[in-house]
């Protein structure tokens, strides 16, 4: 999320009676979210705040927070405790909590490394968690739908990561098309975390046969849903 904040809470800031603004996390088209305490217990929260006119009749507020409880057991997706409403800037806004989730948004993370390019083997098994907790979702018959490096938040822990998947878009209905563009999105990622078009031509073998060109109706054969990407990962013979 990189859009200019508009709200810009300030920290300290309490909103909703309940919550302590602490910083904010980011902002985007539908809103901005910030790292709240709770107040009674000292725990913390990620608030996301939606603009009113991305959010008409609560339409967008309700989607989201329906989606993350139908996907509450997916372990890559962020859990939802509840909604509120306040008034900021003379309008009635929606406010949804959930968990906070530490770690760095995926380009963030990449500029750990030299030249902001992950290695291949720490790719493929970031690869491999993305698209097996993508599976979750699609197997509940849902979808992301704005998949990107800055809507996947990542933490290394010893040699596994921690993902979690943000700002999910509603584009309608669940359908074949919605969960093979996911599919060419996590790709997408993949490919531009090694380096993109500049370093693809001396990209190994295995990492040729993922992105294939990034032409679309190639991943879309291979890979008509991230079971397949993930199974190919699995069993790829090195």
């Amino acid at each position: 999320m990189t859009a200019q904040p508009r709200f810009n809470l300030s920290p300290g800031r309490v909103i909703t009676k309940n919550y302590r603004v602490d910083r904010l996390l980011g902002s985007g088209y539908e809103g901005e979210v910030y790292l709240v305490t709770e107040r009674l217990t000292g725990a913390s929260r990620a608030a996301k705040l939606f603009y009113p006119e991305r959010n008409l009749k609560d339409k967008a507020a309700i989607h989201y927070a329906r989606t993350l409880e139908k996907l509450r057991d997916c372990a890559i997706v962020i859990k939802y405790h509840h909604a509120e409403s306040i008034r900021l800037q003379g309008e009635s806004v929606s406010v949804l909590i959930s968990e906070y989730v530490e770690g760095q948004l995926l380009p963030e993370h990449a500029k750990q490394y030299p030249g902001s390019r992950i290695p291949t083997f720490a790719a493929l098994h970031l690869l491999h968690t993305i698209a097996k907790g993508l599976a979750e979702i699609h197997d509940k018959n849902e979808y992301h739908g704005d998949l990107h490096p800055a809507n996947i938040l990542v933490r290394r822990r010893g040699i596994h990561f921690d993902v979690k998947l943000v700002d999910l878009y509603d584009r309608g209905r669940t359908t074949k098309h919605e969960i093979k563009e996911d599919v060419c999105d996590i790709i997408r990622a993949f490919y531009d975390i090694l380096g993109g078009q500049r370093h693809y031509a001396k990209q190994p073998d295995i990492v040729k046969s993922i992105c294939l060109g990034l032409k679309r109706t190639r991943i879309h054969e291979r890979f008509p849903t991230a079971h397949h990407l993930y199974r190919h990962l699995e069993t790829y013979d090195w």
